[in-house]
């Protein structure tokens, strides 16, 4: 099975071809049109600009995916495709139209399947894409065989980004029960957050954590919210309003209110740290109650060093951590269309309801609609 992958939910626009044959998966292409530079001047993302610049870009992208990935000897033809995988939410919803149209224009057009994919999901099955393709051009990847990886159940994933912070279990394929989430800001916008107080580039996590390995992570006493709370429940926004009040105070405190480069780097290995130290006690508590065979950390944040390293030190042995390469934890959607390759084979046998056949039902797949707040649970 050939799917076509399509993620537009937030300011990347992403197209993927992947190849699944007997439970293992080949990424041909996957390619990631990057709006962060766009965006850098505002310190964050827009959503009126980023939906215009996925308007711009989604086509291009799309052929640089088909047109790049293997294909028949005739040089105006696409390879064979069997499905297509989009991200219906959740996400900007202005973003999320972009890509849901586009799929559902070309499911149309095409006579393919269409399945609607949770952004979540997609991240969770992101684990299993491992490798890092080699090299990398300007804004995209090439072919690379994905380890033969396995999730293994129950399962536990942590989920964490700008957008998202949460604990889902997973009892099987297309089965899952939310743990807990955060009740405000995730962890990944208090990264982002944090390194705007500091003046620091955006985005801000990967500028933190840079810092951070020249630091001293307890220099300064960074206050961790509902860490000793009996759920598996976040809160960033209290810590993000204690690390401006301290920013502000060392300012006042220091020559011509500028921190000196050994104070920057205690700062940011302390909130690195303390961000850290609360994803992980959350995590152990809920692998002492669950058990899990897998535990998947995945979304961009999973890219930090710390939090990779803390994780791997810290689950039982028993219990498999599975991380997405480099390049697959933030959005792709090379992870969306292997997230769409679970829903093809379980719905062909169990005729549930995510995947759209146009030639059997034109209204429903003409009808699919973005979600900006689609929640994964069942």
């Amino acid at each position: 099975m050939t799917i076509l992958g399509i993620e537009t939910s937030c300011d990347d626009t992403c197209a993927a071809l992947i190849e699944a044959k007997s439970g293992k998966f080949r990424v041909l292409k996957n390619v990631v049109a990057s709006q962060a530079e766009l965006h850098k001047k505002y310190g964050g993302v827009v959503p009126e600009v980023a939906a215009r610049q996925h308007v711009e870009t989604i086509i291009p992208v799309i052929n640089e995916a088909i047109m790049g990935a293997k294909r028949s000897s005739s040089k105006n033809s696409r390879p064979k495709i069997d499905a297509i995988a989009v991200t219906s939410g959740p996400g900007l919803i202005t973003s999320l139209h972009v890509g849901v149209e586009t799929a559902k224009a070309l499911s149309l057009a095409w006579g393919l399947p269409l399945i609607s994919i949770n952004h979540i999901e997609g991240h969770i099955y992101s684990s299993l894409l491992h490798k890092s393709p080699s090299p990398i051009p300007r804004r995209g990847s090439g072919g690379g065989n994905v380890e033969n990886r396995k999730i293994y159940f129950p399962a536990i994933a942590l989920i964490v980004s700008g957008g998202h912070t949460e604990l889902i279990l997973m009892a099987k394929h297309g089965k899952y029960r939310l743990l807990g989430r955060t009740r405000d800001d995730a962890a990944g916008e208090a990264f982002d957050k944090s390194a705007k107080m500091l003046n620091l580039p955006y985005p801000g996590g990967p500028e933190i954590s840079k810092r951070a390995e020249k630091g001293n992570p307890q220099a300064f006493a960074i206050p961790r919210p509902m860490i000793q709370e009996n759920n598996f429940e976040f809160s960033f926004s209290g810590m993000k309003n204690a690390i401006r009040l301290l920013i502000e105070r060392l300012r006042t405190d220091a020559p011509s209110e500028r921190l000196s480069d050994a104070t920057l780097n205690d700062l940011c290995a302390s909130i690195e740290h303390a961000i850290v130290d609360v994803l992980t006690t959350k995590s152990l508590k809920a692998a002492e109650k669950y058990n899990p065979k897998t535990f998947i950390l995945a979304g961009g944040v999973a890219a930090n060093k710390k939090l990779r390293q803390t994780l791997k030190n810290s689950l039982p042995k028993k219990t498999r951590l599975l991380v997405p390469a480099l390049n697959y934890c933030m959005d792709n959607a090379a992870m969306i269309a292997i997230a769409g390759y679970y829903h093809a084979k379980r719905d062909s046998s169990t005729n549930t309801q995510s995947v759209h056949i146009p030639k059997k039902n034109f209204q429903k797949c003409a009808t699919l609609k973005a979600n900006a707040n689609w929640e994964l649970v069942n």
